[in-house]
């Protein structure tokens, strides 16, 4: 009589997943594990570039791997990489004609390329006949943490974020009722009474449509980016930025103008 074979316990995650074992990168970054903070920042700005997350993209696979490089204790939950955090995460749109051409890097090393057909029209503004791209504006950025971070209640950190921003993007330090600073700060506060996060009011509540609850905005910059991180900072007790929340968005959206201007 055949016996069963007891089952082998699942293997532990041995060593952490680097950047070489799920791209094809080289040098410095190819040693480097995959940390959370990196996964959020190209969240962040494929959101800004597509409006979503890409499904088996460059952000998703990041995502994963930090995961399990957290969950094996390889990383902590607020790590970047170092080349990551000195150099960027960048996606860039280059449009040819008939075609647009999405580039997402770490680095400056490509980890993946898409290839979009577009309609052929006739080239408008910029030097040399080429397309000008609009850049990134401050409500657009606080309009993709809808989509990043959307599911995360609102906190004291959060408000001060969304208040900063809305003052760079206003340029008026004076809060508008009923506006996207007065509404965070509400929503903070009523949380903070609250004990079972399926009860608290999220941050999509707050900023889905955001560029259309601003009286004005503004393209985003890294003095505004540095602002917005310092509000968010300063309020987080543990003194961290939240993976794909508003300073990590504000953020995204400065790095992707400054490559393009």
């Amino acid at each position: 009589m055949s016996q069963e074979q007891p089952q082998r316990p699942e293997r532990e995650q041995q060593e952490a997943i680097k950047y070489g074992d799920v791209f094809n990168v080289r040098g410095e970054l190819a040693k480097q594990p995959i940390a959370p903070q990196d996964a959020a920042m190209m969240q962040s700005a494929e959101t800004m570039v597509f409006g979503q997350t890409q499904k088996g993209g460059p952000a998703a696979v990041m995502q994963s791997a930090a995961t399990k490089n957290e969950r094996s204790g390889f990383v902590s939950h607020d790590a970047t990489t170092p080349v990551a955090g000195a150099e960027g995460v960048t996606v860039t749109e280059t449009t040819v004609p008939g075609r647009r051409i999405i580039t997402e890097s770490v680095a400056g090393q490509v980890l993946g390329q898409s290839v979009e057909p577009v309609p052929v029209t006739a080239a408008v503004g910029g030097a040399g006949g080429e397309p000008e791209e609009a850049p990134i504006t401050i409500g657009e950025a606080l309009a993709a943490t809808a989509l990043t971070a959307g599911d995360k209640p609102v906190e004291q950190s959060d408000a001060a974020a969304i208040q900063a921003a809305e003052v760079r993007a206003t340029g008026s330090s004076v809060v508008t009722p009923g506006g996207l600073a007065a509404t965070a700060q509400s929503a903070a506060s009523v949380n903070e009474g609250l004990t079972q996060d399926v009860d608290k009011i999220k941050l999509n509540n707050v900023l889905t449509g955001a560029t259309a609850k601003l009286p004005t905005d503004k393209a985003a910059t890294r003095q505004d980016a540095e602002g917005v991180m310092e509000a968010e900072l300063r309020n987080n007790p543990e003194l961290t930025t939240y993976p794909g929340g508003v300073a990590a968005s504000v953020a995204a959206a400065a790095r992707l103008n400054e490559r393009s201007s």
